[in-house]
């Protein structure tokens, strides 16, 4: 394995650039994600990836609840309509437990 060492100065809010070198050896391009540490006065960087989150399990749970719903209006009524009232049920939801943790306080 081959290191190199540059010297780089920062830039306007704490920014630096990572040299093309760097960048090409580890196969990183504009965009892609960092993961960084600090540890004992050293910055610790590597190439990240990350998963994106596969959602509320609840909503999954409500989902699941409108769906008989969902199949016996198909037809009588366009998805777009459906999805709005689903919608408004996730909404109706959301606020229900928002006033139970507020009453809760």
């Amino acid at each position: 394995m081959t290191i190199c060492n540059f010297l780089v100065r920062g830039l306007r809010h704490g920014q630096v650039t990572i040299p093309k070198e760097f960048r090409d050896a580890l196969g990183v391009d504009e965009g892609d994600l960092w993961g960084m540490t600090l540890q004992e006065g050293k910055i610790e960087m590597r190439p990240a990836t990350a998963t994106p989150k596969v959602g509320s399990p609840w909503l999954k749970d409500l989902y699941g609840l409108y769906a008989p719903a969902r199949e016996a209006l198909r037809g009588r009524h366009t998805g777009e309509e459906i999805n709005e009232w689903t919608d408004e049920a996730v909404r109706e939801v959301r606020k229900e437990r928002r006033e139970r943790s507020t009453r809760a306080w």
